[in-house]
């Protein structure tokens, strides 16, 4: 890819935490960022405002991940603006966490929906563009949920081993048109993600024995979105402090 000219990215789940951290990484290497935000609007406007602080460029692009239609609609709406969407981060996720015993439908689909499904409403068109121009770098944000699996995560670690799949059977689909697919699966990360946790506890079992910063994990995305990471494709890097 040629970093010389201004990159387009998109970035879902970008109002805070580690796609907060994402849009400013990446904004401070040239990229114009796309800020996705599903209902916090404020907050979103913070990620643009730390944006635009560091010199970089973005814009607020709102829309639910878990709508195809809606999905559909921004990606065509950033591809006539712009013309081209360089880079696609699929950071939107949540968690919902309980024993499955007590699981209910709409604790499983809520999760589903916005960690996995939303993969497949946001990426099936960008790689359409981005096979045409043959360039491209899509980094998704699994978990070290998704890898081993935790008790109490079955929704979350079921549509973040999912996102795994999904990433490297896709490279090899695409790998020919030079476009990466790559995953990134955090570990306990200091974000709203981790609220209700037993952090204390947590720390005990992470070798490193602290939590991960956001920046961490922008910093390994940034890493693969570059020309530097151009042979690099179908991996799962975990920043998590050594836990396995």
């Amino acid at each position: 890819m040629d970093e010389s000219k201004k990159q387009i990215a998109l970035i879902t789940g970008a109002s805070r935490g580690i796609g907060r951290a994402v849009s400013i990484a990446l904004a401070r290497t040239g990229r114009h960022v796309c800020i996705n935000y599903c209902s916090n609007k404020a907050a979103a406007t913070e990620t643009l405002s730390s944006v635009e602080k560091t010199g970089g460029s973005g814009e607020l692009i709102p829309f639910d991940v878990r709508d195809i239609k809606a999905s559909e609609k921004a990606v065509e709406k950033i591809l006539e603006k712009h013309g081209r969407i360089d880079i696609l981060v699929n950071n939107a996720g949540v968690r919902d966490d309980m024993l499955m015993v007590w699981m209910e439908e709409p604790n499983w689909k809520k999760v589903i929906d916005t960690n996995l499904n939303g993969f497949f409403n946001v990426t099936r068109l960008i790689v359409k563009d981005m096979i045409s121009k043959r360039s491209g770098r899509i980094v998704n944000v699994s978990s070290t949920s998704g890898q081993s699996g935790m008790a109490g995560q079955v929704n979350y670690s079921a549509s973040k081993s999912g996102l795994i799949g999904a990433t490297q059977s896709l490279a090899k689909e695409i790998a020919k048109r030079h476009i990466t697919v790559n995953a990134v699966a955090p570990g306990f990360i200091e974000t709203e993600m981790i609220e209700g946790l037993p952090v204390d506890e947590l720390k005990k079992f992470i070798p490193a024995g602290k939590l991960g910063k956001p920046e961490d994990v922008a910093a390994a995305v940034v890493f693969l979105c570059s020309s530097e990471a151009s042979y690099i494709t179908g991996q799962v890097i975990g920043i998590n402090g050594g836990v396995f």
